[in-house]
């Protein structure tokens, strides 16, 4: 039960920030979904704890692991639902997003 607000608290910003035709051109909109990643993978993808960092990573990299949550391809605790809420061009937008930060 302890998940369930996590979920549903992303699961809100990720309705609040869905794509329009005016965002898409927006150049802060992939910072914007990255944010709903923030509590577990830090505002920048470098995550303290146990949760994997993801700065840095190819874009490739993490839109096929994106698109293997959403697809049920790879189990998780809290993933699989998240990446359940993404477009296709959200998923892409994040992933471009966070390979281009620093893994520092």
């Amino acid at each position: 039960m302890r998940g369930l607000p996590l979920i549903l608290a992303a699961g809100l910003g990720l309705a609040a920030i869905a794509p329009s035709g005016a965002q898409l051109s927006d150049p802060n909109l992939g910072r914007s979904v990255a944010a709903s990643c923030s509590n577990c993978h830090g505002m920048t993808g470098v995550s303290l704890g146990d949760v994997p960092s993801i700065a840095g990573r190819p874009k490739d990299e993490l839109v096929r692991k994106m698109q293997d949550y959403k697809a049920g391809r790879t189990q998780g605790t809290i993933m699989p639902q998240l990446a359940k809420g993404y477009t296709d061009e959200q998923i892409d937008l994040v992933a471009a997003w966070f390979a281009a930060q620093s893994a520092k």
